[in-house]
């Protein structure tokens, strides 16, 4: 398979990727970005276009500086940078996924984490999921808290913005927003009742050997 029979064929899964996140509530409007690694860059959506409208030629080619791979095509996404730096610091990683879903950015409005009061924020490699302080969108500084904040991890709130996941391909990474979404909504639902008590490091610890030893979350 040549490289451009490759790159034909991510364009169409991230087209029908980006729609699917809307489709299925994690995403409203053009908000958000998703982007996937390709040879000398990456692929990203572009800036304030609708993904009903989109095509596969209307995503983006550029390096991990922002500088175009193609001529003549659209802006990237003003999260372009996020991207960027992330692939750059996680060379593991393939794909990210930003979006706005409405119970984990409910959460980061409140620059709360997910902590430990369920053992599946152990699903995205930490204890909890940590909410990014705020910065900008689009300012290397979202980029520098947001890398610090996915250190040795698959997802990270970003304060008063939204949610980010991490994945070895475009279902993992939409997967994982589904996770983190699912869990932040427990979260406020368990908050009714006052501040949910959380599992030990220890607990968490047997979690994560019980998920390696059943390679979950890993694809």
């Amino acid at each position: 398979m040549n490289n451009n029979f490759r790159e034909q064929r991510l364009r169409e899964d991230l087209v029908s990727a980006s729609r699917r996140i809307n489709s299925i509530g994690l995403n409203q409007g053009t908000s958000g970005n998703l982007s996937s690694r390709i040879k000398g860059g990456l692929l990203i959506t572009p800036s304030s276009m609708p993904y009903d409208e989109m095509q596969f030629d209307d995503l983006v080619a550029i390096d991990l500086s922002g500088n175009p791979l193609v001529e003549t095509q659209r802006q990237p996404s003003s999260e372009w940078r996020l991207h960027a730096e992330i692939l750059t610091k996680r060379p593991e990683i393939k794909t990210i996924l930003h979006c706005h879903s409405i119970h984990a950015t409910a959460l980061a409005c409140h620059e709360r984490s997910i902590p430990s009061f369920h053992y599946m924020t152990a699903v995205a490699g930490g204890n909890d999921i940590l909410c990014a302080p705020y910065a900008t969108f689009g300012t290397k500084k979202l980029s520098e808290l947001a890398v610090a904040a996915l250190e040795n991890r698959l997802a990270c709130l970003l304060a008063h913005h939204g949610q980010i996941t991490l994945g070895l391909n475009l279902k993992a990474a939409i997967q994982m927003a589904v996770e983190v979404e699912t869990l932040a909504h427990i979260y406020l639902q368990a908050c009714l009742l006052g501040d949910p008590p959380q599992l030990s490091n220890s607990e968490m610890s047997e979690v994560h050997h019980q998920f390696k030893k059943m390679s979950y979350g890993i694809d």
